[in-house]
């Protein structure tokens, strides 16, 4: 039986010039405690998190966030909170300036009902960005226009929302997803609304380069058990894709002779 694929060379998960050993990327928000999100990050073996800046304790106190992830982990410094490109951009430069590096998951929200991301405002935010040399990763609404203009702005890869943000419906975008999987030739890693590892799996299924979750983990009864379900769910949906999923058809076809038996 040939290792899973994810563990080859030949598919090695390749973003801004790094080489990841998961698929399985985590958010840190809604832990009930940063112990169980530290456990998280270990069962699952996410080598990419995302932090927002404004819970990063710049003096770095015992309850830094920053404490709790461990040697080894990227550090996606998310946008959350901007309304707009220009303050995207501010929150990117405070996070290079205080040390967090230049990976950078543009996040550009100003509905509050819906959450939904304002995707003209995120094209200017990682055009400005890419030019400074960010590492830059844009949360949209799936857009086949949009991702390639992002992708001419300088995204290394693109990460279209599954569903609302923290609403764990699941991938009710699939097929616009689809298409940016399809057409678009940087990695797509599904984010938000991601609620259950058949989830991530589907999405892994699919074509997608990876899948960000961070609710249905953190609010989980056991959250370390939950990660690592999840990072499962990612590796079986992984390996399922590149085996070549079979067609669907709209009728039976036995899998076995229906001629041959007693008595025939």
């Amino acid at each position: 039986m040939p290792p899973i694929a994810h563990q080859t060379a030949q598919d090695s998960f390749e973003l801004g010039g790094k080489i990841f050993s998961s698929r399985f990327l985590l958010g840190t928000g809604k832990f009930r405690n940063k112990g169980e999100l530290k456990a998280s990050i270990l069962s699952s073996n996410a080598r990419i998190v995302t932090v927002a800046l404004r819970r990063i304790d710049l003096e770095r106190h015992d309850e830094n966030i920053l404490e709790y992830i461990p040697d080894g982990v990227t550090l996606l410094t998310n946008t959350s909170g901007a309304r707009t490109a220009d303050e995207a951009i501010r929150i990117a430069r405070l996070a290079r300036a205080s040390g967090q590096g230049d990976w950078i998951k543009v996040e550009v929200i100003n509905d509050s009902k819906y959450l939904l991301p304002d995707n003209e405002e995120t094209i200017k935010a990682t055009k400005a960005l890419t030019a400074e040399g960010f590492i830059v990763l844009p949360y949209i609404s799936p857009d086949l226009y949009v991702a390639r203009r992002l992708v001419e702005a300088g995204a290394t890869a693109i990460m279209p929302l599954g569903s609302f943000i923290g609403s764990n419906m699941g991938l009710r975008t699939r097929e616009f997803i689809q298409v940016l999987i399809n057409e678009i030739r940087v990695p797509m890693i599904v984010d938000a609304g991601i609620g259950a590892p058949s989830h991530a799996c589907e999405a892994m299924e699919i074509g997608a380069a990876a899948v960000l979750v961070n609710t249905a983990v953190a609010i989980a009864d056991n959250p370390p058990m939950m990660a690592k379900a999840f990072a499962q769910a990612v590796e079986a949906g992984r390996a399922a894709y590149l085996s070549g999923l079979p067609a669907k058809r709209p009728q039976g076809e036995a899998s076995s002779p229906l001629t041959g038996f007693l008595f025939e």
